[in-house]
């Protein structure tokens, strides 16, 4: 039978209306009551304010910590470079070291891009009854199939990181084959993860989503006959998240004051009027376009070249009044490209370039509040990589990867030390640590962002241009409002989100993701729907009827060794509330993992990542 609602292929993490196949056995349902009494939404259980670990000795990069003393912090190490830490990887950073092991993952080549996996999926076909040109749900299918599959998990991690940091939003593009554009947007980050910082703005100002999402596509000239100015949004943007921010900052990220104690501007109105006249006269690229026909709506549709290939100067629509901004000046009828490399290189050598963009890498990959200390450091390594380089990342992720800080265990014993997970990051951390598949290679995981029904989160869908959280949110009412201290990430949490992920994680842990029409596009017919994706579990499996050492494992695999023993005691305690023999049916095999899988990512020790 042939499918022509392609709505189908908006799965949820849920079963489908009036299954049944997710009910929980008595084991998991112990677990979801036992859920309420190992969840905390605070973070570390104690509500003492974030603060970095003490240590008497100097600090620095990698000095004291170069490796993994166990397969505690090997995983640790992991969990922060990547989303997952296997068995032969641990085994791999005991026994290369931490810096080794890290500039193989620099020198492993890139996995397939987004892009072409679009393509190999069939999703690039002009079609009336697909209309996969004007639809968004390809680009949440590529973007989790590369964050659960890609081998270079460190690249990928990377990506997903700038990604919060250079946001475009698929739910902010409404043109042609925006489900390509941003498939071409994700993989330009990937292919910079581990480049130069000046690079990466440039590929982020020019790039085809970015000009649409901020305006800078079609941005024309000032027309004093008209009226009209220059579109001042990305001019604004790109200065005040993607640079140098809105104050002042010293190397370690604190704050300048100036003599009356009052935070010290970076731009003004000026410096934005200015700057915008450089991002004029740019536009899609469609040189290369081969346009067409769909008979049944009688549109030209374009080919997919234009949205991975740099926006294009116009010069007729570029100003050509002088631009002054931040202390440089681009004179009156300079050429739009020298104009944009003036622009470009003015950000990228502002001071506050290296602890704006450091401080929010570390806080994406390690801890909320690094001490100034440690912003410091990065900071450093982003000014220069020890060879004269400013901007190189592998330097910067160097630096906030293997910082005492992050290696140290002086983190592991303060309440407030490190960062609540992602929803998006706990997924793919259950899908890469248990195996997850697709039966079908369908990958049909689609917009995650509800927060009453999903994770409330999905990748490369922030709601708006400032990403899923600001960098210096404080929860309210919390002891973190008393000190002002953020925790960026509670930004995302509510008394909704908190039960629509653990209702949206319970049925996938157990039975997968529920997927309709698996075989398509790649076929014209209408496969059995069902559970095309889900994790195998095997060694989880191999290990369920000890409950002891099931739990073990997770809190290695998941939790790096975290948990406590009271809580996992609990939980043992909870999963040994069924018997469970060696001639238990394997659906009781499987319900017993689902139900200590779910404990442990319900718990205060697994959300807050240390």
């Amino acid at each position: 039978m042939r499918v022509t609602d392609y709505s189908e292929c908006e799965p949820a993490l849920a079963s489908p209306p009036g299954s049944t196949s997710e009910t929980p056995n008595a084991p998991l349902a112990a677990a979801l009551a036992l859920s309420a009494l190992v969840t905390a939404c605070g973070g570390g259980g104690s509500g003492t304010a974030i603060a970095p670990p003490t240590d008497p000795t100097d600090q620095g990069v990698g000095r004291h910590y170069p490796s993994a003393n166990n397969d505690e912090d090997a995983a640790r190490f992991l969990l922060q470079a990547q989303f997952s830490a296997s068995d032969a990887e641990m085994a791999a950073v005991r026994a290369k070291g931490y810096a080794a092991w890290l500039g193989e993952q620099f020198a492993t080549p890139a996995s397939q891009t987004g892009f072409d996996w679009l393509n190999v999926r069939g999703y690039g076909t002009i079609s009336s009854s697909t209309n996969f040109y004007d639809n968004t749900y390809p680009g949440d299918y590529m973007v989790w199939n590369q964050l659960m599959t890609s081998s270079d998990a460190v690249r990928k991690r990377v990506a997903l990181a700038l990604s919060e940091f250079f946001v475009v939003s698929l739910s902010g593009l409404d043109f042609s084959w925006r489900s390509y554009a941003i498939a071409a947007w994700w993989d330009m980050l990937a292919s910079n993860a581990f480049g130069n910082y000046r690079k990466l703005l440039e590929d982020v100002t020019l790039h085809p989503a970015m000009g649409y999402y901020l305006n800078t596509k079609g941005n024309l000239k000032e027309n004093v006959a008209t009226n009209r100015a220059p579109d001042e949004n990305y001019g604004r943007e790109v200065m005040q998240l993607f640079t140098i921010g809105l104050y002042q900052l010293n190397l370690d990220g604190t704050e300048k004051r100036d003599g009356n104690g009052n935070k010290i501007e970076t731009y003004s109105q000026s410096d934005i009027t200015n700057i915008a006249r450089v991002f004029t006269g740019w536009d899609f690229d469609q040189t290369q376009n081969v346009n067409t026909l769909e008979p049944v709506n009688r549109r030209n549709i374009p080919n997919t070249v234009f949205t991975r290939i740099p926006m294009r100067l116009t010069p007729n629509n570029h100003s050509a009044l002088a631009a002054t901004f931040l202390g440089a000046t681009v004179p009156a009828d300079t050429d739009g490209v020298a104009a944009l490399r003036t622009a470009l290189d003015t950000l990228f050598n502002h001071p506050n370039v290296g602890p704006f963009f450091g401080k929010q890498m570390i806080q994406r990959l390690v801890t909320s509040n690094p001490s100034p200390a440690y912003v410091a450091r990065v900071a450093s390594a982003f000014n220069n990589n020890g060879a004269g380089v400013r901007g190189d990342l592998q330097a910067v992720l160097s630096a906030v990867l293997l910082d005492d800080e992050a290696r140290g265990p002086g983190g592991l014993m303060q309440n407030g030390f490190g960062k609540l997970r992602e929803p998006m990051v706990r997924f793919v951390q259950w899908g890469r640590s248990f195996g997850i598949g697709s039966a079908r290679g369908s990958w049909k995981i689609g917009d995650q962002s509800n927060p009453a029904t999903q994770l409330g989160q999905s990748p490369l869908r922030s709601p708006s241009v400032f990403n899923y959280f600001r960098p210096g949110y404080v929860p309210p009412s919390t002891a973190l409002s008393a000190s002002l201290t953020p925790a960026p990430e509670f930004q995302l949490v509510n008394e909704s989100s908190v039960g629509g992920y653990l209702n949206a994680i319970q049925g996938v842990i157990r039975n997968g993701i529920y997927v309709n029409a698996p075989d398509l596009p790649q076929s014209t017919s209408n496969t059995t729907n069902g559970y095309d994706i889900a994790a195998s579990y095997t060694a989880e499996l191999a290990l369920v009827l000890d409950a002891t050492a099931l739990v073990k494992r997770l809190n290695l695999l998941l939790c790096a060794g975290q948990m406590s023993v009271t809580n996992q005691t609990l939980i043992v305690n909870a999963l040994n509330a069924t018997a469970l023999t060696a001639t238990s049916t394997d659906a009781n095999k499987r319900n017993r993992v689902a139900a200590a899988v779910l404990l442990v990512m319900a718990s205060s020790e697994y959300l807050i990542q240390k």
